[in-house]
């Protein structure tokens, strides 16, 4: 582990020199900061990836229906979207890095808990836990980006970011189908371990902010954890349970109306209402969580429709998917380089059409036909993806004050999270009313996602 000394950089209440604003941490300590960044973010993302593919054979395994195995996914992703916000807040009192220490040690040690459970429910708990460990990491990485690289490159960097994701999220489906073919899927989570131990030894290169001497509100994190979860398990419950579906999203409605009266008013608020004030950043935050819910859609139905309809095997599967996160990978720089030099809403919106017409065609494709045709659009709808996620995520951190920018860093993670939540939840309500076409019936859902999100990104005014 590389042992340097710790550089204070002033969040908020107190001046900064112009050096450390505008240029970032020094070399090479700026290069370490980076790759610790880049290797937790792609433990996360090999972590999402291996457990999607896999949502058959643990549905299977554990004897649990379709749209139970989901809550695999979702479990995770109520956890750690009720929680994003919260950590954010803590990044900005308590310092970035201990957060973001936190966390990783969370995930890792709840991964380990995954790869020993036999049984549903313990994994389900286990994922919960890993969720809220996966929010504390991913809640503080877009404002250590912006302390520790130049700002004059952070396009290129949130490039590099989606890259890192790209290329694990590429690894992970012939990785997981191998580990299924070779051995149980207990591996599938015991493979983040080496990566996070990793990971934590270079934390110590992370920017060091001195945090803000205010208090954390637990109110209102309480309040916004109850207004996600209430939400997303209202949408999960309206196709089987509509009576406990509504109640859940009245008390969804009235914990998120007691936390924004309480919020309005704070000049630092846990959910920051001040930014959505500022129309770059509320059009940036909309048209994320449409796309990422779009995302999830694909994600978690493709592999239903690959095995069940068309009738791939487990390994085909992963190969066709792999398109996706691997097209992305070779993209995601040149996206990063566009968006440092041409307008967020043009590309954000030819990425989010591009994604559009491809789920459309995906839900509509033929029984029988898969081979190079459905490779092709599974690798166009990665071209469009990275098109819009790069230049949309560098609009919404630039568009927040930067002694804001942990609560930037939240809402950009929030909106990720929360739409793959919601994304995810979406399958399982399809899967569950239309049975056999439900896979296909959240692809097509998926595109109108997509193409609601390229009609805000073209209508979003500059920053």
């Amino acid at each position: 582990m590389i042992a340097l000394r710790a550089e204070c950089i002033p969040i908020a209440g107190a001046p900064a020199p112009r050096s450390a604003v505008a240029d970032g941490l020094p070399a090479p300590r700026r290069h370490f900061a980076l790759a610790a960044i880049l290797l937790s973010i792609g433990m996360a993302a090999l972590d999402g990836t291996i457990v999607t593919i896999a949502l058959p054979t643990l549905a299977q395994e554990l004897g649990v229906t379709a749209s139970a195995a989901v809550w695999i996914v979702t479990a995770y992703q109520i956890a750690m979207v009720g929680s994003l916000f919260g950590f954010a807040a803590l990044g900005e009192i308590l310092g970035f890095r201990r957060v973001y220490l936190f966390g990783m040690v969370l995930f890792v040690s709840a991964a380990a808990v995954c790869a020993l459970s036999q049984e549903f429910v313990p994994l389900l708990l286990a994922r919960a836990a890993q969720g809220v460990g996966g929010a504390a990491i991913l809640s503080n990485t877009p404002a250590m980006m912006r302390f520790s690289q130049p700002q004059n490159q952070l396009g290129r960097t949130f490039g590099m970011l989606a890259t890192t994701v790209a290329l694990c999220s590429a690894a992970a489906p012939s990785l997981g189908a191998a580990i299924l073919a070779f051995g149980h899927w207990q591996w599938l989570f015991a493979i983040n371990l080496p990566i996070g131990f990793v990971a934590l030894a270079f934390l110590r290169s992370l920017p060091d902010a001195r945090g803000t001497a205010r208090r954390f509100d637990w109110l209102s994190a309480a309040l916004n954890a109850f207004f996600f979860a209430l939400l997303i398990l209202g949408v999960d419950r309206l196709a089987e349970a509509p009576a406990i579906a509504g109640a859940c999203l009245a008390a969804a409605a009235i914990a998120g109306a007691v936390l924004i009266g309480r919020e309005r008013s704070r000049a630092a608020p846990i959910v920051p209402v001040d930014l959505v004030r500022i129309p770059a950043f509320a059009f940036a935050v909309s048209a994320s969580t449409c796309l990422f819910a779009a995302q999830m859609c694909a994600f978690v139905a493709l592999p239903f429709l690959l095995q069940r309809e068309i009738g791939l095997t487990a390994s085909g599967t992963a190969l066709l998917m792999t398109a996706w996160p691997a097209t992305l990978a070779v993209f995601a720089p040149a996206a990063g380089w566009l968006a440092d030099r041409f307008p967020a809403s043009l590309l954000c919106a030819g990425g989010g059409a591009l994604m559009a017409l491809c789920l459309a065609a995906l839900g509509l494709w033929p029984d029988g036909l898969a081979g190079t045709p459905m490779a092709i659009v599974i690798a166009l709808s990665g071209v469009g993806f990275g098109l819009f996620q790069t230049p949309n995520n560098r609009a919404m951190l630039l568009a927040a004050p930067r002694e804001r920018s942990g609560a930037a860093g939240g809402s950009l993670a929030t909106a990720r999270q929360f739409g793959q939540a919601v994304g995810a939840v979406f399958v399982a309500l399809c899967l569950a009313m239309f049975v056999q076409q439900g896979p296909r019936a959240a692809l097509l859902l998926g595109a109108a996602l997509a193409l609601v999100a390229a009609t805000i990104s073209l209508r979003r005014p500059p920053a």
